[in-house]
């Protein structure tokens, strides 16, 4: 992968008008190292489905050459000139990333589901902007972000912005320490400090502190900690550490032969031997890191048997020269051929296709697109002349996805904009009704809409709003003036928030007091060995904080379904985990869950259609009968249970779109909109349950 490492390399060529030229400093070794590591990269993601390792070494190789150009510059007295720097870079940088994301836009507007549009749509601004990693580190810990079936065709822009971030601070690092130098050096005791060495000390700290940082990250929330740049920082600074190094690195031949393959067997094993995806990038990292730094350190042996005779070969350099435009593409280009044909993993042949179109394209954008551009003489001219070609490229893109994100915005306001009868949702389920609603007429709600369509989030819950328990961090959903006539306890997790859509407008409207206390993932029930300790623990919190206020009742999913059969059974120590309220003498309702799916439902209506049978697979695959609720009844005194299944499955299937509603938010969850189309049916079979009034 190019990326900013190949600009750098630029800023040593005597003559940038010429494409092949070459310095006495060049060392081509690298340049076929980012070969192997591109192909490392493409080859896990292609065939393994794994991490390799293989972006780590490209963040070690970019500060490396970053640090040999700038230490260069201070050695020789030339001006850091970091203005001109950036600018040169980033017109080196975003004109294939324009490319990619603008055919990635026309790949998903040609094949993904219009559901995915918004997320691709964000994404490229993110990715445009290089804070493409920070949107997908608040994404892969955000349990109520939208669970789309496959990965996006951006998200491989998240090793980019990190490395476009470092291109902004790095530069800043090496101006800071000439300026101390100068200081430094007036004192009598620093008199002997170089700047190399003032270099050291600062990128050692970096290295110490960023990796302490993701080790302790990277255990505790990984998730996030993977995109993180502070917890990448370290792997940059092992760069610049090992550019600051090098020439006092002077290991002998035949040292430099077993170092050079025994780096290329490390980097060629991690992905292999290691679960990269789940224990990067803490020390774990350091094996592929380190492995690159062997053979950067190996350089040239001068000896027949040296990897770098492979590495230096012109096939390898010229896929080296390749590198950036490859990386850009091979992930696009896996994702969507593999959502146009349906195929989870290819096989031997169709990887091969997928890489040779992924070089094929990467071929035609360095030819056409990055090299007239690198060799284009009017920019170098004038400062502001590249700062021009900067903006022209970001504004070839910022135009289409604007014009296509105010394109969805109109659409989704005339969505929201129907009569309400005309998607009546689970109305049209109530035994007596014929009619079919308006064919007419949009489901709801619109693709743009779904992703946020969770019902009973409050956000912030503060103040009056929130539980004092810390632990809990519960919410009070509902608080009526002048008290509540009941005060219900939600428990559970996300399945027994999304009934809140029919139950807090119920509550409402009865003077009722919801407080919910909900941990994602989290089915309420006794401690049992099937639940994470966070879950237990919370259980026993949210138990605790039941017993002590006493609410009028607590309410409950009383079953647990699943993608496969057996596709419903009872909730882990169910009866046990309310038990002791019933003994208390706290009412429990416990409603029966909702099926779960292999698939989105809302893309696969939006590929296929609301009719197609895919979308509405059988009941016998998805509930069990008799229901697990069943077994509940004349156990447990004050256990009242509701059954709402006949509102989300009907006629032998259980639909994606009822009454032009759609059912579920993504595979398992209903929408808020569909549940708030059950309140009156909803409200009858609660307190027909209950015998309130």
């Amino acid at each position: 992968m190019q990326t900013g490492t190949d600009a750098v390399q630029q800023e040593a060529v005597p003559d940038p008008a010429g494409a092949k030229t070459r310095t006495a400093s060049f060392r081509p070794e690298v340049q076929g190292l980012r070969a192997l590591a591109v192909l490392m990269v493409v080859a896990y993601h292609v065939w393994l489905g794994r991490v390799s390792g293989g972006v780590d070494i490209f963040l070690l190789i970019s500060a490396f050459l970053l640090t040999l150009s700038f230490v260069r510059k201070a050695e020789t007295g030339r001006p850091f000139g970091l203005l001109g720097h950036w600018l040169h870079l980033f017109k080196r940088l975003l004109p294939a990333a324009v490319v990619v994301i603008l055919g990635v836009l026309a790949g998903t507007w040609l094949i993904l589901p219009q559901g995915r549009w918004p997320q691709i749509l964000d994404q490229a601004w993110a990715s445009l902007l290089y804070r493409q990693n920070w949107l997908l580190a608040d994404t892969a810990v955000d349990y109520y972000a939208q669970d789309h079936a496959g990965a996006s065709p951006l998200q491989h822009f998240w090793s980019l912005s990190i490395q476009g971030q470092v291109f902004i601070l790095w530069p800043l690092i090496f101006a800071a320490a000439a300026g101390i130098l100068a200081v430094l050096r007036r004192l009598p005791a620093c008199a002997g400090l170089t700047y190399r060495g003032l270099l050291g000390i600062g990128f050692g700290a970096v290295f110490a502190v960023s990796l302490a940082y993701s080790i302790e990250q990277t255990a505790g929330n990984q998730a996030y900690a993977y995109f993180d740049t502070r917890a990448r920082l370290w792997e940059f600074a092992l760069g610049s550490l090992l550019a600051l190094a090098l020439p006092y690195l002077k290991p002998g031949k035949a040292l430099r032969v077993v170092l050079g393959w025994a780096g290329l067997v490390g980097m060629v094993s991690c992905g292999l031997l290691l679960t990269v995806d789940r224990s990067f990038p803490g020390f774990v990292a350091l094996w592929p890191t380190l492995s690159a730094a062997a053979i950067i350190v190996a350089g040239q042996t001068g000896s027949r048997y040296g990897v770098d005779r492979v590495l230096s070969s012109k096939p390898a350099v010229a896929l080296g020269d390749n590198s950036y435009a490859l990386y850009l593409w091979h992930w696009p280009v896996l994702v969507l051929a593999l959502a146009a044909t349906g195929v989870e993993a290819p096989n031997l042949m169709q990887g091969l296709g997928i890489v040779g179109a992924s070089v094929l394209l990467a071929v035609l954008t360095t030819r056409f697109v990055e090299k007239p551009l690198r060799d284009w003489h009017w920019p170098k001219l004038r400062a502001w002349r590249t700062a021009v070609v900067i903006a022209a490229c970001g504004a070839i893109l910022a135009g289409p996805v604007s014009v296509w994100q105010t394109f969805l915005t109109a659409e989704e306001t005339a969505t929201a904009a129907q009569p309400r009868e005309l998607t009546p949702g689970a109305a049209v389920l109530t035994p007596g009704i014929e009619a079919d609603p308006a064919p007419a007429a949009r489901i709801i709600p619109g693709p743009s809409a779904l992703d946020n369509d969770w019902a009973g989030i409050q956000t912030p819950c503060s103040g009056s709003n929130a539980t004092d328990d810390p632990i809990l961090e519960g919410c009070r959903q509902e608080i009526p003036e002048g008290g509540g006539t009941k005060r219900i306890v939600v428990l559970g997790d996300s399945h027994s928030q999304q009934y809140l859509g029919a139950l807090a407008p119920i509550a409402a409207a009865k003077g009722w007091e919801l407080v919910t206390l909900l941990m994602p993932a989290c089915r309420f029930g006794a401690e049992s060995d099937t639940r994470t300790a966070e879950c237990n623990a919370y259980n026993r919190a949210s138990a605790g904080y039941v017993l002590e206020h006493r609410p009028d009742a607590v309410f409950t999913v009383a079953s647990l379904t699943h993608e496969e059969a057996p596709f419903e059974t009872e909730v882990p120590g169910y009866l046990d985990g309310i038990r002791p309220f019933a003994d208390a003498g706290i009412e429990i309702l416990g409603i029966r869950d909702n099926p779960r799916f292999t698939f989105n439902m809302p893309e696969c209506v939006q590929r296929n259609g609301a009719d197609a049978p895919e979308c509405n697979p059988p009941v016998a695959e998805s509930l069990v009968e008799p229901s697990p609720l069943e077994n509940y009844r004349g156990k447990v005194d004050g256990l009242h249970l509701m059954d709402m299944s006949d509102f989300i499955c009907a006629r032998g299937v259980c639909p994606a779109v009822v009454g032009n509603v759609y059912v579920y938010k993504d595979d398992n969850h209903l929408s808020r909109t569909y549940a708030e189309s059950m309140i009156p049916m909803f409200e009858q079979r609660l307190l027909a349950a209950t015998g309130w009034t």
